[in-house]
């Protein structure tokens, strides 16, 4: 029997990295105990698990899509991500090329200034 939770909390830790996941867990409340269950399940348990493609494209496919629909909250913790997955930032500049061009431009050239910024910050953090 497969055990979505404890899978997606592994698949999390994996991507995510532990002290982004613990501090998520440490600020879970009674009131979003549900949806953090169904994100754990559903996002990491169930789609990142799969085997059907690599993480390095979930990267690329996760980042595209929040910047396509303006979730931009979401794509510095992506783009930390990627330290993770194997998605280069040539790969993130590709995927941000592309919601470019199927979703506009405003919203990609967004992306590319927060991926910048974010990139920035972890070179900093490795500096130090």
């Amino acid at each position: 029997m497969v055990d979505r939770f404890d899978d997606g909390m592994a698949v999390r830790r994996g991507v995510l990295g532990d002290a982004h996941v613990d501090r998520a867990e440490a600020a879970k409340t009674d009131f979003d105990v549900p949806f953090q269950t169904l994100i754990t399940e559903g996002a990491w348990g169930t789609v990142w698990a799969s085997d059907r493609i690599t993480r390095r494209e979930r990267s690329m496919l996760t980042l595209a899509l929040l910047a396509a629909l303006g979730n931009f909250e979401e794509i510095p913790m992506h783009i930390r991500a990627t330290a993770r997955t194997g998605a280069s930032k040539e790969d993130v500049l590709e995927a941000f090329q592309h919601v470019a061009i199927y979703a506009g431009v405003p919203r990609a050239n967004r992306a590319i200034q927060i991926a910048k910024a974010t990139y920035a910050e972890m070179e900093a953090e490795t500096d130090d």
